[in-house]
């Protein structure tokens, strides 16, 4: 097992990592930009090193600086949490090279699923359902139109090295193909470094189904089900919930089955999620895989038992899994809300100091945050301050369970994505499970006729 671990993130996943390595017996190291000085996940860790200013690109996704503090601090390991360089092939063969034992995937499986339209050749390779698109390189306009016409419209552009829904347009015609290919393009090259995009068909009306899945470096891999992730704006998720209200138990099972054969054949290990789009009821399509663990692993955790950050270091340490497949069952349902500090009319970012904080409790409510009452919320990283997660019996008890909870999540001093939530619980649409990735846009156009028939 690892001595020390180094954490190169911040935030509620940073404090997240520090509860695992705590229970696990192993030191933590924290790394904090100077804005971050006075964060929880600087006060609970062991040891602490500033590794820059504000600005991501000079603390959190600089490499030499995380290098330079885990070599200080005499790391085995580093844990890089979601998103800033979780993902990065680059940084996890700086590790190997360093002798410092990257807490993920391996460099070749990063950057195979790191390029989009790689991942779905390597997909379509060993018999996974794929969208129809096309995934070469689009060299101009007139290709793109030509290729998304023989595709059928509507077609969506994606970047190739892209997620979280930048760099992607939703495109129904030739005209729009004109007008969004530069705007994708730059969009992805200023996010990723890389303006390369492709196509593929935009399935209307689908939902967003996710797979956990861990495996380890013995080559055995189970999945713990999956999520719904179908509630989310400009293909961020808001909500997520475990299990889908629309995927039976033979469902479940093919598409597990479908997502332990994929990480088998590309030598996946670590904790990781293939993501599918799911038609017609039964009809799954592979997106993409995040070869890093998820913000709503959460939901997972609570219908499994099972701690998948603990997971992830065990396996990153060498151990051989202990869990097998059949060794996954399922207990109730479990939903998480994602507060964001932004407003729940605009979604603007609402960035500023929290004079008051209280987090719900009870039995079945969980809340992942490393924010307080006095923090200043900076402007200059993701949004998410907490995550409230509910679990109970039935989807209807989890429901008014998390109702319950949001009502006891006081937040004063910036705006949240509160209201936002409680009004999507409160849908007809959703509480009878009818959701598809085009909920949101539904819902916020009720949400503006409502306010204007009402004169707001």
């Amino acid at each position: 097992m690892f001595r020390k671990v180094l954490i190169g993130n911040r935030g509620e996943i940073a404090t997240r990592i520090i509860w695992a390595c705590k229970e696990l017996g192993v030191k933590t190291v924290a790394v904090h930009s100077d804005v971050d000085r006075d964060s929880l996940h600087v006060r609970f860790a062991d040891e602490a090193v500033c590794i820059g200013p504000a600005q991501a690109s000079k603390s959190y996704l600089n490499i030499p600086a995380l290098i330079s503090a885990a070599e200080l601090k005499n790391v085995d390991a580093i844990h890089p949490g979601y998103g800033f360089l979780s993902e990065n092939a680059h940084f996890a063969e700086v590790c190997r090279a360093c002798n410092i034992k990257f807490i993920g995937p391996s460099p070749q499986v990063i950057r195979l699923m790191g390029d989009k339209a790689e991942a779905r050749r390597a997909m379509q390779s060993v018999g996974v359902p794929v969208t129809p698109g096309f995934d070469g390189i689009i060299e101009d306009e007139q290709e793109a139109v030509r290729r998304a016409e023989s595709i059928g419209y509507p077609v969506i552009i994606k970047a190739s090295a892209g997620g979280g829904g930048r760099g992607m347009r939703v495109v129904r015609n030739r005209d729009d193909v004109i007008a969004a290919l530069p705007a994708a393009q730059q969009e992805a090259q200023l996010a990723f470094g890389n303006s390369t995009v492709y196509l593929e068909k935009y399935v209307e009306s689908a939902r967003h189904i996710e797979i956990q899945v861990l495996g380890d470096e013995q080559g055995n891999v189970i999945h713990l089900g999956e999520r719904e992730c179908s509630v989310q704006r400009r293909h961020q998720k808001l909500l997520e919930e475990s299990p889908s209200p629309a995927v039976s138990p033979e469902l479940r099972r093919k598409m597990g089955e479908v997502a332990v054969k994929a990480c088998r054949e590309i030598g996946y290990y670590s904790a990781g999620t293939i993501e599918f789009l799911l038609e017609s009821g039964s009809e799954f399509y592979f997106m993409e895989m995040n070869t890093r663990i998820q913000v709503e692993h959460g939901v997972t955790e609570m219908v499994t038992g099972t701690d998948l950050v603990r997971e992830q270091i065990l396996i990153a340490a060498g151990e051989k899994m202990e869990l097998l497949q059949e060794d996954i069952g399922f207990s109730g349902h479990s939903i998480e809300c994602r507060i964001n500090a932004e407003s729940p009319r605009t979604f603007a970012p609402s960035p500023g100091l929290i004079t008051a904080f209280n987090l719900p409790g009870g039995p079945g409510v969980r809340v992942d945050t490393a924010a307080f009452t006095g923090l200043f919320v900076p402007p200059y990283y993701d949004s998410l301050i907490a995550k409230v997660m509910v679990q109970h019996g039935t989807r209807d008890l989890a429901i008014r369970r998390m109702q319950r909870a949001l009502d006891a999540t006081i937040v004063e001093g910036i705006e949240t994505s509160v209201p936002i939530h409680q009004r999507i619980l409160a849908d007809q649409d959703f509480v009878a499970g009818n959701v598809t990735t085009r909920f949101m846009d539904r819902f916020a156009k009720g949400s503006r006729e409502g306010r204007a028939q009402h004169g707001g």
